[in-house]
Parts: C-alpha cells; sequence; structure tokens
C-alpha cells in the first residue's frame, strides 16, 4: 500500500482523498504501522489544511496561565478549602490536576503496558482498537490510534480504575454548586464509564498535523494520565496553553454534558494535542457517561440551580440523542452543545 506518498506529488484533480482513507483503514495498522514503516513525510490525509497551521500559530503564546494543581491530602480536614479550589479551577479554567488521589503510582506506571488488540471501526465490541473514530468526518486525520475499553456495567478490573477518585471529585464538584455532596453520583455521573488508550508515535512532519484535533469532551467528567512527553494543551482567554505533566498527578476537565446540567456555571473547555517528532506519548483517559442504552436517560439544567434570574440555557436531551450529534460531526473545534441550547 502506497498511503505514505507525499501528498504535494499528487495534483489536486486526480486525488481521491476518499480512496487513501480507505487504503489506510483497511491497512488495520494505523499510525503506528506507519511510522514503523519509516516513511520521511505525512500522508496528505493528516496534512491541515494551511489556513488552520496559521491561525493556531496566532493562538500560542505564553499568557502566564499555571494549570491548577488540588492536593486532596488533607480533604478530611480541609474539605471546604478543597471544595474553594474545586469551584475556582472547574469554574474559571475547566481544567486542574489532582496529586495525592490515592491510586498508587505502581498502577500508573503500570496502566500504559496494555495493548490494542483488536482494530474495528463499526461495530459493538466492548474492546476495540482504531485510528481515529472520526477518520471519515474530519478535514484531515490526527496523528493517534486509540485503543477503547467499554468498563461499564462491571469494569474489567475494578481495582485498577479510578472510580473511587471520579465519586469523591463529583461530591466536590456537587459541594462546589451548593449541592448535596451525593447529588452528581446520584444522577449516575460516574456510573458509566469507557477507558480511551491514547498512542501517539514520533510524527516526521509534526507541524503538519496534529495528535488530536480541539474538541471538548462529551461526558461529564473526564480524568486523564499523560506521560512525560506532553503535548496537551488547553483553549483559554484566546490562547492555546501547555497542560504540563506533573509526576504522579492526574489531569482533570469538565465535560459537555456537565456544562449542561450546570447550566454553564461550569464549562467544557476546547482541548487539543500536538503531534511531536520524538515519543511515542501515552495517555489514558477516563470518561465518565452511560454507553449502554443511552436513550433512556434524559439530562437537562439541575433545577435547583435555575431561577428568574439564571433561567434554563439548554433543552432536556437523551444521553444517545447528545452523542449522535457529536460522532455525526467529529472533532471539529466546534461545541457540541450548540444544537441545544434554548433561544434566548
Amino acid at each position: 500500500m502506497e498511503v505514505a506518498r507525499d501528498s504535494t506529488d499528487t495534483a489536486p484533480s486526480t486525488y481521491d482523498r476518499y480512496q487513501e482513507l480507505r487504503d489506510f483503514d483497511e491497512s488495520k495498522s494505523g499510525v503506528k504501522g506507519l511510522f514503523d514503516s519509516g516513511l520521511a513525510k505525512i500522508p496528505r490525509i493528516f496534512i491541515q489544511p494551511a489556513e488552520e497551521i496559521a491561525r493556531d500559530r496566532s493562538k500560542s503564546g505564553d499568557i502566564g496561565l499555571q494549570i491548577p494543581i488540588i492536593d486532596l491530602k488533607n480533604l478530611t480536614t480541609n474539605r471546604p478549602g478543597i471544595v474553594a479550589q474545586v469551584l475556582e479551577a472547574a469554574g474559571e479554567v475547566s481544567f486542574f490536576q489532582v496529586v495525592n488521589h490515592g491510586i498508587p503510582e505502581s498502577i500508573l506506571e503500570g496502566a500504559f503496558k496494555v495493548k490494542a488488540e483488536y482494530y474495528e471501526r463499526e461495530g459493538k465490541r466492548r474492546v476495540k482498537f482504531s485510528c481515529n473514530f472520526d477518520l471519515y468526518k474530519s478535514r484531515h486525520a490526527q496523528w493517534r490510534d486509540t485503543l477503547f475499553c467499554l468498563m461499564e456495567p462491571e469494569p474489567l478490573d475494578p481495582q485498577e480504575l479510578p472510580l473511587a477518585l471520579a465519586s469523591t471529585l463529583l461530591e466536590l464538584l456537587s459541594e462546589a454548586l451548593g449541592l448535596r455532596p451525593d447529588y452528581l453520583v446520584n444522577m449516575d455521573c460516574a456510573k458509566g464509564h469507557a477507558l480511551l488508550y491514547h498512542y501517539y508515535p514520533a510524527c516526521p512532519e509534526p507541524d503538519l498535523t496534529v495528535g488530536t484535533a480541539s474538541h471538548s469532551d462529551p461526558d461529564f467528567l473526564t480524568i486523564l494520565l499523560q506521560d512525560e512527553i506532553g503535548g496537551l494543551q488547553v483553549y483559554y482567554q484566546d490562547q492555546w496553553v501547555d497542560v504540563p505533566p506533573v509526576a504522579g498527578a492526574l489531569v482533570v476537565n469538565i465535560g459537555d454534558l456537565l456544562q449542561l446540567i450546570s447550566n454553564d456555571i461550569f464549562e467544557s473547555v476546547e482541548h487539543r494535542v500536538l503531534s511531536k517528532d520524538v515519543g511515542p506519548r501515552l495517555s489514558i483517559a477516563c470518561f465518565f457517561t452511560l454507553y449502554d442504552d443511552p436513550a433512556s436517560k434524559v439530562y437537562g439544567p439541575i433545577k435547583e440551580l435555575l431561577s428568574e434570574d439564571r433561567p434554563a440555557l439548554y433543552r432536556e436531551i437523551t444521553l444517545g440523542e447528545f452523542m449522535t450529534h457529536y460522532n455525526s460531526e467529529g472533532l471539529d473545534g466546534q461545541t457540541a452543545l450548540a444544537p441545544f441550547r434554548l433561544p434566548g
């Protein structure tokens, strides 16, 4: 397969992008296979449009933002103080890192040893491997392979998942909203979850593509373990800001669904992963939302948060309706909540 040909050698009138996508997808090799082949130039399907590259470069700079780091060590004795930190971090940046979270470092280090076994784009396997879930929808492919593991309703290994941490964080977020500590947990915000193992090989032309395009997460909460390579960025005040790796820390970010039910008190935020000429970069994201039978669950702005001065900003939706829209759009840098926002 000659999918790795120099994209600039093919005239636009004869270039068949869909065929190149199919050839790449049907090879079932992912970007790791491309890297292992020793290619010097990335295939055309991965190249960002020149205008996107120029726009992104104009929005990259140092604005002095430090991603908040919240220490959970003294949660029992300093719960109000930590709730205040969570409220500030979740309400301002929507991204923060937690340390002393109770998950042993040996488990965090061992998590990266999981390997992909199945390449599949469609179907209902609970464990599947693919390159770009939106490969045929995005304007350009992203330099990333993913192993998707659906853990609901029973996790594969409950001792090695951050479920207790998710419950703790949701309790703190509930209190930050002025609700009972168990409010978000009782809404099943931590009931369903999936693990996404992302693999980013070193890229021969990192300035022409991205590891993961700009997006917000389609869930209530994401807990991410990243390695020391770095590359994760969050979009804040019209600038891309690095989320630097911190030893032993887990990255936490607000998802679209928590933005919806909090009625914009908490907001999900665009983030991306840069391609690098070193690697591979590895990360593991735990997405908390219901995946089995999502059509039966309805969510809307929490009524206790509404008032005459703060009316509902979104209509009630099913998770199935939301995910259908999200998957149809792919990672396009646009908020997936727009179609569900009420007029006014």
